[in-house]
């Protein structure tokens, strides 16, 4: 049993008046009672809006944010088995007070060694506007998230004691387990949107599968800490009432890689595919000018090559998740989504060839 609630219900007013007071939000007073309900789409993990009465007015937030395990039995099995809960928490506890971009400020952040039971607490965001991957976005909205993309990568860029914390460094066994698992995750893909994903693109999905032992494993040319799922869904955008533009959410798939596999990710999978191509040279020369700005010089030419290959990443996390999350009327077309806005990426600019390099 962990010594934290890993479930909203089992969350005390107790036990939140000590993270609260803990945390510097609750100066005088004490939580008195608590309420919550269900808030975000996450597959992985649930999340919840909680209201909080003190006994006396004020003395704390009105609201907070928590994310807990999934419900669902397969995803809690997916994101033990893989780490997610675990790299979630320690982001919070150890690598986002180092990088540039705007995160939730965490006011508990605990997980069993079962790596399975976990709690995070945050400031509640709100009101804000979600992304939402079915609906793409603005441009404006598209440049929020590029400029948040460098705000991650550059602090990070060859930063020899951030790379080197230990629990971020790749596990070759999963690794091979990812590799091994990926055929019958394809297989599954292919069974379940054959008759949905359009030829041209599953094609691209059945080359990336053959390619497998290129992909999984691949050593990036250059090293910072990445997202990993860097798309609208893990967004919100005027936070806060509009006080603020956006907040980068959800990092349980924070790792070492290269910056442009989120760059690639967030333009081929993540806006849509029109709006890609009406502004993907400008978002590209955004980043750089933004990446550059704040200390690792890059030009679109110098980027381009891992840019079009990163997209692949869109292709296979739609491919994998799809096989080994629970599976929901919203997550198909999310997969669908995902699959679609990669493929054409890597159709438009030949990843597939690029990889094969």
């Amino acid at each position: 049993m962990a010594d934290f609630p890993a479930h909203p219900d089992a969350i005390t007013a107790g036990w939140l008046t000590e993270r609260l007071r803990a945390a510097g939000q609750l100066a005088q007073g004490e939580v008195i009672a608590l309420a919550w309900q269900p808030i975000g789409t996450g597959q992985v993990g649930d999340s919840a809006r909680i209201s909080l009465t003190y006994d006396r007015p004020g003395a704390g937030p009105a609201t907070i944010a928590g994310k807990f395990p999934a419900a669902d039995a397969m995803s809690r099995q997916t994101a033990g088995a893989f780490g997610l809960y675990a790299k979630e928490v320690g982001f919070y506890r150890e690598i986002a007070p180092h990088l540039g971009v705007r995160a939730p400020q965490v006011l508990a952040a605990e997980i069993a060694s079962d790596g399975v039971d976990f709690i995070l607490l945050f400031e509640d965001l709100g009101p804000a506007r979600g992304g939402n991957q079915l609906a793409s976005c603005s441009a404006a909205d598209a440049r929020a998230g590029v400029k948040q993309a460098a705000a991650i990568h550059a602090p990070s860029w060859d930063n020899a004691d951030l790379l080197a914390t230990p629990w971020l460094q790749p596990n070759p066994a999963q690794v091979e387990q990812i590799r091994a698992l990926y055929p019958n995750a394809q297989a599954i893909f292919r069974e379940r949107y054959a008759d949905t994903l359009e030829p041209e693109f599953m094609a691209v999905c059945e080359a990336l599968n053959d390619a497998g032992e290129l992909w999984f494993g691949r050593e990036p040319r250059t090293r910072c800490i990445v997202h990993g799922d860097f798309r609208l869904d893990n967004m919100l955008f005027d936070i806060k009432g509009g006080a603020e533009e956006i907040a980068v959410l959800d990092w349980q798939t924070v790792a070492i890689g290269s910056g442009l596999t989120d760059i690639g990710y967030f333009l081929g999978t993540g806006i849509g595919d029109a709006l890609r191509r009406a502004h993907e040279g400008e978002l590209l020369d955004l980043y750089c000018a933004e990446m550059t700005a704040r200390g690792v010089p890059l030009t679109r030419d110098a980027i381009w090559d891992d840019y079009v290959i990163g997209a692949l990443h869109g292709v296979s996390t739609a491919v994998f998740s799809a096989a080994y999350v629970e599976r929901t009327a919203r997550g198909d077309e999310n997969f669908l989504s995902m699959a679609r806005g990669g493929c054409a990426l890597a159709l438009q600019h030949g990843s597939i060839a690029k990889l094969k390099g």
